[in-house]
């Protein structure tokens, strides 16, 4: 698999947990260094790469967006950071979740009071149509 000249893309997709395609549009968004090309014009990744796919892969599944991700690579890089920058940066990541969890809650919790007074039976009368045709501020 991983030989003197690296690894393909497939293979790099494989180790990461990063699909290919995805690979690409890290790269082109400046996430990921371009590959070096071989001599046959196939991309050559090398661990490093596969390292950052990894990394990049997990804070996406903690919710990080791609320009947060972008400072957490620069702190990452960085030997000199101080912690606490990476602390701040995570802190206002908990933050907006919160917000989102809040709101989510929200609408749930509207929907299914919508739902607890429609009857659910033959009759053409729904709360839940009535309250979505309402024009809202």
């Amino acid at each position: 698999m991983k030989g003197k000249e690296g690894m393909t893309i497939g293979q790099a997709a494989a180790s990461s947990g990063v699909p290919a395609k995805t690979i690409r549009f890290y790269e082109e968004r400046g996430l990921v260094k371009p590959a070096e090309r071989l001599a046959n014009r196939y991309r050559a990744y090398d661990e490093s790469n596969v390292q950052t796919l990894r990394f990049i892969r997990r804070a996406r599944d903690l919710g990080f967006s791609l320009q947060e991700i972008d400072k957490l690579l620069a702190l990452y890089r960085n030997r000199r950071r101080a912690s606490e920058d990476v602390k701040r940066l995570a802190l206002a990541h908990v933050c907006e979740l919160d917000r989102k969890i809040a709101e989510l809650t929200r609408i749930r919790d509207t929907l299914a009071e919508l739902a607890r007074r429609c009857h659910g039976d033959q009759r053409p009368e729904c709360p839940i149509l009535e309250d979505l045709e309402r024009p809202r501020p």
